[in-house]
């Protein structure tokens, strides 16, 4: 598969979004749900919301925090 490198970054921030967001959020569910016969569908749901809220986050973010830490002195 080759793609365009101006998609990279878009790209990398979907797939970094994705992951996280299933991760932190199947987590979540285990500990407070708990796994019983309505665990996969309250995960997949909060696994949706998450990663709505995750890849704008994971776009927008990285670029402030690269400003603010040009600001940051390091010893």
């Amino acid at each position: 598969m080759k793609l365009n490198k101006k998609y990279e970054y878009i790209l990398f921030t979907f797939l970094m979004a994705f992951g996280m967001s299933c991760i932190i959020s199947f987590f979540n569910c285990v500990i407070n749900v708990g796994f019983h016969e309505v665990f996969l569908e309250k995960w997949l749901a909060a696994w949706r919301n998450s990663f709505v809220i995750a890849f704008p986050a994971a776009y927008i973010l990285p670029k402030g925090i690269r400003k603010l830490m040009k600001k940051v002195r390091f010893v």
